[in-house]
């Protein structure tokens, strides 16, 4: 009898734990907003640091696109970052 995988499973199988795990945050431009992220980021990835983003400012400057790389290390962990990232006020957009 074949086994079948739910969705979950499957997700579950496309990342190898622990990998280096890029995020992409979109937010309004503020003086707070990317230490914010590195600082909510930190509590989730204790290795990660301002060092390991890029950040790229809209064409007019009213948004900032972050790219955090994070040390993934369970699907639980990338779960709860993407919860927390996208319940944010500052946050627009997790990608």
């Amino acid at each position: 009898m074949p086994t079948t995988n739910t969705p979950a499973e499957v997700q579950e199988s496309l990342i190898e734990y622990p990998s280096d795990f890029p995020i992409k945050i979109m937010g309004v431009m503020q003086d707070a907003f990317a230490q914010t992220m590195v600082d909510l980021v930190t509590s989730h990835d204790p290795t990660f640091h301002a060092g390991k983003m890029d950040m790229r400012p809209s064409t007019k400057g009213t948004y900032l696109a972050l790219t955090v790389t994070v040390r993934a290390t369970s699907r639980e962990q990338l779960d709860n970052l993407y919860r927390d990232l996208s319940s944010h006020p500052m946050v627009k957009v997790v990608l």
